[in-house]
C-alpha cells in the first residue's frame, strides 16, 4: 500500500476538504464534463453542477451564475480540477448559509466527525458514548495508546478520525462484523487509507442494520445495536416468558429491540404494581417512578425507601442511579437526563440494566421454533440479507422482520420506487396504518403488478400471497427485485450500450476475464460452482480491481473449513472497504449461496466500472479491464457521482 494516497491535489488546504469519496465523485463529474466538451470553462458550470449534492438542490442555474460572475468575471476562462474544486466549495457555502444553521450538513463523515457533530451532541451522550468506549476497548492493543478518553474534552473527534476505532466499535457491537485484517492501523494512515477505514465502516454498518442515509457520526460512536442486541428469543430465550402462547411469541419475534425492552419492562414493572404502560423512553420515565419500581423488582437488596417517597423529580433520579450503581450497572445517563428524557440515554440505560440484570426464569420452557433445519437458517440468513439490503435504501419505513413488515405492501412500494423511480402509481396505494385488510391486498396487488412488469417470475403469485407472509413467496420476490436493481445499477453506467440488458452470463464473463487478464488461474464456472468455497477465486478477482487491496500474507489456501471461513471473511471485509455495499454473510461463501455470490460478484463488478476511467490501469484496453465489448463499454461517470453522493 506503500507510496498509493489517492487523488492528490497541488494545494494541502483545499486536499483537506474532502474525503477520498468525495474527490472522487467529484472527480467523476470533472472528468465527464471536460470529456464530453473537450474544455470546462467557468461559464459551465453553473448548469452542470446542477447534480451536485447541496449545490443542485438549492441554489437555481441562475443563483449559481450570478454568485460565480461576482468572483470570475471572465466566464470563458478555462478550469482544470483544482478550480473546480475550489468553485465547488465556494457554492456549497453559499447554499449552505441559504438553507441555514439549522440544515443538516452534507458534507462527508470525517468533516461531519470533527464539526457537525460537535455542535449538536450533547455533554451527557458524549459523555456516555466516551464511558461505553473506554469500557469495551480500553484493552484493544491499537487503540491502547488512546485510551481512556477524557469526556470532558474533545479528544474523542479527534480519535475517531483515522476510522479505527469506529470499526473496533461495530466489531464490539456485532462481534465478527469487520474481519480486523482488513483495517489500516498504522500510526499515520494517509487520506486515501482513512477513507477505507471509513468506507468499510458505513458499508458494515448498513450490513449490521445501521441506517446510514444522511448519516452523522453518532449512528457509530452511540452502541446502540451493541446495546439492544440480546433482545431476542435466540440470543434470550427466557423472553418467552413475555408471552402466553405460541402467536404470541411470533408477534414477540416481529418486534424491534425497542418494544421489546418495553414489553419487558412493563412486564416487570406490572409485578411492582406500578399501574401505568410505559410507552416510550422519555416523557413516561421522567419523574424516574417507573425506574424506581424496575429496580425494586430486580435488585430488592439495593431498595431505598425514600426513593418513590421524594417529591424533588431530580433528587429522585440521584437516588434511581445509586440504587443502579449498587446493583453494578454502569451509568448512561445523569440525573438531569432523566428529568429532561433524554431518549437515547434512557435507552441505553434500561438496556444496560436489562444485560446486567433482566429478572426472568433461568428455567426456560423448550422452544421448538428455536431448533431450526439447515433450510430454515438459509431462509432466516437470506431474510436478514433482504431486510438489510431494504433499510439500506433510505425508506421511509425501517424494517425489522421482512415477512412481517412487507405484508401490508407499502415498504415493497417504497423499495419498488427506489430501484425504478416513478413506477409506483401512488394514488392507488394507501399508507400505513391501514385498518382495512382489503387496502393491504390493494397494495400487494399493485406490487406483483410491477413485479411482472419488471418481468420477474411470478407465476400463481397474487397480493393475498404476500398479504398472508407467504415466506416462500416473498423471499423470491425480494431476490428478484434486489437482482434487477443490481442489473439495472450496472446498466445504467454503460455508454453506447444500445439499451442492451445486462445478464448473469455477463457479470460471469466479466469476472472470469478480470481475474485471467490478472495472470491469475482460478476460474467461476456458474454462481453455484462449489470451487468457490475457498474463497481464492473472489480474493483474486478483488486483487484484479485494486492490486493493493489484498494482502496475500493473510490469505489461508483454503483447504479447511475454518481456512475456508478466514477467507470469506476476508473477502466480505475487503469488499466493504473498497466500497461495495453487500450483505451477505461468510457462510454464503463457504457454502456457495448462488444468490448472495451472484450479488458478490456484480457488487464489485459495479465499484470497479464506477471508477472514472483515468484510474483504471493505465492504457489498459476494454478487454483488458476484463470487459466485453458485446457486453458493457464504459463507465458513466455521473451515474457514479450520483450514486456516491446518493448513499451518503
Amino acid at each position: 500500500m506503500a507510496g498509493y494516497v489517492g487523488i492528490l491535489v497541488s494545494d494541502p488546504w483545499l486536499q483537506n476538504q474532502f474525503t477520498q469519496v468525495e474527490l472522487r465523485s467529484l472527480k467523476s463529474h470533472f472528468v465527464s464534463m471536460r470529456r464530453e466538451q473537450g474544455r470546462v470553462t467557468v461559464g459551465d458550470l453553473p448548469s452542470r453542477m446542477s447534480r451536485l449534492k447541496v449545490v443542485g438542490e438549492n441554489l437555481t442555474e441562475k443563483e449559481r451564475a450570478s454568485f460565480l460572475l461576482e468572483s470570475y468575471p471572465n466566464m470563458d476562462e478555462e478550469v482544470d480540477f483544482e478550480v473546480f474544486l475550489q468553485v465547488y466549495l465556494k457554492l456549497h457555502a453559499h447554499a449552505s448559509a441559504r438553507m441555514g444553521s439549522g440544515a443538516k450538513n452534507s458534507s462527508a463523515f470525517l468533516k461531519a466527525a470533527t464539526t457537525t457533530l460537535l455542535h449538536t451532541i450533547s455533554e451527557s451522550e458524549k459523555t456516555s458514548y466516551v464511558a461505553h468506549i473506554n469500557s469495551y476497548l480500553g484493552e484493544d492493543v491499537f487503540l491502547k495508546r488512546y485510551l481512556p478518553v477524557d469526556p470532558s474534552t474533545n479528544d474523542l473527534f479527534e480519535i475517531v478520525k483515522d476510522g479505527v476505532l469506529l470499526c473496533k466499535l461495530i466489531n464490539v457491537a456485532v462481534p465478527g462484523t469487520i474481519d480486523e485484517r482488513a483495517i489500516n492501523t498504522k500510526s499515520v494512515l494517509n487520506p486515501w487509507e482513512r477513507n477505507e477505514n471509513h468506507t468499510l465502516c458505513l458499508n458494515s454498518c448498513k450490513a449490521i442494520g445501521c441506517t446510514v442515509v444522511n448519516i452523522g457520526t453518532q449512528d457509530f460512536i452511540e452502541g446502540r445495536i451493541q446495546l439492544l442486541a440480546d433482545l431476542n428469543l435466540k440470543k434470550t430465550p427466557q423472553l418467552v416468558e413475555l408471552v402466553d402462547d405460541s402467536k404470541d411469541v411470533e408477534e414477540l419475534m416481529s418486534l424491534p429491540p425497542e418494544k421489546i425492552l418495553l414489553r419487558w419492562m412493563n412486564f416487570q414493572l406490572k409485578k411492582a404494581g406500578y399501574r401505568k404502560i410505559i410507552t416510550n423512553f422519555s416523557s413516561d420515565v421522567k419523574d424516574g417512578e417507573a425506574y424506581a419500581c424496575l429496580l425494586n423488582v430486580l435488585a430488592p437488596e439495593h431498595r431505598n425507601p425514600s426513593t418513590l417517597a421524594v417529591k424533588d423529580p431530580l433528587e429522585r433520579a440521584k437516588l434511581i442511579l445509586e440504587h443502579a450503581d449498587r446493583m453494578g450497572c454502569r451509568r448512561y445517563l445523569t440525573p438531569k437526563d432523566i428529568v429532561e428524557g433524554s431518549p437515547n440515554l434512557n435507552l441505553a440505560f434500561v438496556a444496560h440494566i436489562f444485560q446486567h440484570r433482566n429478572g426472568l426464569s433461568t428455567q426456560t420452557k423448550q422452544i421448538s421454533f428455536l431448533e431450526i433445519s439447515p433450510d430454515e437458517a438459509q431462509v432466516s440468513r437470506e431474510e436478514g440479507a433482504f431486510r438489510l439490503w431494504i433499510n439500506s435504501l433510505g425508506n421511509s419505513t425501517y424494517i425489522n422482520n421482512v415477512f412481517e413488515d412487507v405484508r401490508n405492501g407499502w415498504v415493497l412500494l417504497e423499495a419498488l420506487d427506489k430501484v425504478s423511480p416513478g413506477i409506483v402509481n401512488w394514488k392507488v396505494a394507501t399508507r400505513p396504518p391501514i385498518k382495512m385488510p382489503f387496502r393491504k391486498v390493494e397494495n400487494c396487488n399493485q406490487v406483483v403488478k410491477i413485479g411482472k412488469q419488471l418481468k420477474f417470475s411470478l407465476v400463481n403469485i397474487a397480493g393475498n400471497d404476500i398479504v398472508q407472509g407467504n415466506k416462500k413467496l416473498i423471499l423470491a420476490y425480494l431476490w428478484q427485485l434486489m437482482r434487477y436493481n443490481i442489473l439495472q445499477l450496472l446498466k445504467n453506467l454503460r455508454f453506447h450500450s444500445h439499451e442492451k440488458e445486462i445478464t448473469d452470463a455477463d457479470i460471469l464473463e466479466w469476472a472470469n476475464n478480470k481475474v485471467r487478464n490478472a495472470g491469475r488461474q482460478s476460474h467461476m464456472n456458474s454462481f453455484k460452482d462449489k470451487s468457490l468455497s475457498d474463497g481464492i477465486f473472489f480474493l483474486e478477482l478483488l486483487s484484479s480491481v485494486e492490486p493493493r487491496v489484498v494482502n496475500w500474507s493473510l490469505v489461508t489456501k483454503g483447504k479447511s473449513d475454518e481456512e475456508k471461513k478466514m477467507n470469506a471473511t476476508y473477502i466480505i471485509s475487503i469488499a466493504r472497504k473498497l466500497g461495495c455495499s453487500i450483505f451477505l454473510l461468510p457462510e454464503d461463501i463457504t457454502e456457495v449461496n448462488q444468490k448472495m455470490i451472484l450479488t458478490l460478484t456484480a457488487s464489485i463488478m459495479y465499484w470497479f466500472l464506477k471508477q472514472p476511467v483515468e484510474e483504471r490501469q493505465s492504457g489498459a484496453s476494454d478487454s483488458e479491464n476484463g470487459i466485453s465489448s458485446e457486453t458493457i463499454d464504459d463507465t458513466a461517470s455521473e451515474a457514479s457521482s450520483t450514486e456516491e453522493n446518493g448513499n451518503r
